[in-house]
């Protein structure tokens, strides 16, 4: 019996909370919607008058793309009047690109009567440019310091100089265009240049905006992203003495040629000096050898006859006499000294 009663209450439980699974039901699905439809980005573009479909928001979120970035984008884009496509902006962030930094700089461009096209823009943004800092630039110059820069005049006197370039950006050469670098490296030559041309450092200290000018005439801008509106010699300085120093080091160099030089003489006279010693050496080697062999050919004469003794002694007589008479003419020349 307590059975049966416990199976009536249980089916009156049942059917008491039978209504409540479909408010379950479309509960999740209310929750399953929301976490799939952006509904507050969708509000936020109605709102706005940048109307964004459902199916774009809901498309772009199932690619993984931040839908957000672009309705921001594209809000900005139509309150400023611009006329833009959410699928251009689309394929912009799928390419890598920042849509809001390119939807910034056709703003500016727009409001400074500046011809700026989405195309350009997103060609220059691709490219890795900063668009908006150039449509700065093109509005506002940017100056350019340009390092310390050594030059020399024609009397050898070294000019260090400092140069300020005052650039405005090219939009329609930004793409392909060369950067500061370039702008950097042209003006250096053009004051080298300058410099180098010039008789004397005086003539450039007297007109230092003599190098602006002839720099400026060059055209110095060509193929690259600015257009140079002026060049000013911020600071210019007296260096070295290149010439002098040149001299000086090319006296030094003469002057270590001329020691090796007489170095290789005497040391060409030392080995001469030492062949003649050598060769003397041998000539008294072979003198003291023959000497050796005369009292063997004395002794030989005595024996054969061919040599008696008054020979012997006239032949001592002679060199004697010859001795004395060397020994007296030395005496007489040791006189003269």
């Amino acid at each position: 019996m307590s059975i049966l009663n416990s199976l009536l209450m249980l089916m009156q439980v049942r059917q008491d909370i039978s209504w409540l699974i479909p408010v379950i039901i479309v509960v999740v699905l209310f929750i399953i919607v929301l976490a799939i439809v952006p509904v507050g980005t969708y509000f936020r573009a109605l709102i706005s008058k940048a109307h964004v479909s459902m199916g774009q928001l809901i498309g772009m979120k199932l690619r993984k793309i931040q839908f957000k970035m672009i309705v921001e984008a594209y809000i900005r884009a139509r309150k400023a009047g611009l006329d833009i496509e959410v699928n251009e902006l689309e394929t912009h962030i799928m390419a890598g690109g920042n849509v809001l930094n390119i939807v910034d700089a056709l703003i500016s461009a727009h409001s400074a009567n500046i011809a700026l096209t989405l195309q350009t823009a997103k060609a220059i943004d691709l490219a890795g440019r900063d668009v908006l800092n150039a449509v700065k630039v093109s509005v506002n110059p940017k100056v350019i310091e340009t390092p310390i820069i050594s030059a020399i005049a024609k009397d050898g006197i070294e000019l260090r100089a400092k140069a300020r370039v005052t650039v405005r950006a090219n939009i329609g050469r930004l793409v392909g265009g060369a950067g500061e670098e370039t702008i950097i490296a042209r003006v250096g030559e053009g004051i080298v240049t300058t410099v180098g041309s010039s008789m004397s450092h005086k003539e450039v200290l007297e007109n230092p905006d003599m190098i602006s000018k002839t720099v400026l005439k060059k055209g110095l801008d060509a193929g690259t992203a600015f257009e140079i509106l002026s060049i000013d010699i911020a600071d210019i300085d007296v260096g070295r003495n290149i010439g002098a120093q040149l001299q000086m080091d090319q006296a030094e160099a003469d002057k270590r040629i001329a020691q090796a030089k007489a170095e290789e003489r005497r040391a060409m006279a030392v080995s001469r000096e030492q062949e003649m010693k050598a060769a003397t050496q041998e000539a008294r080697a072979k003198v003291v050898e023959a000497e050796a062999e005369v009292p063997k050919a004395m002794a030989e004469a005595f024996r054969s006859g061919r040599l008696g003794v008054m020979d012997y002694y006239r032949m001592e007589n002679v060199q004697a006499d010859t001795a004395m008479r060397q020994n007296l003419s030395n005496v007489k020349k040791d006189n003269n000294k």
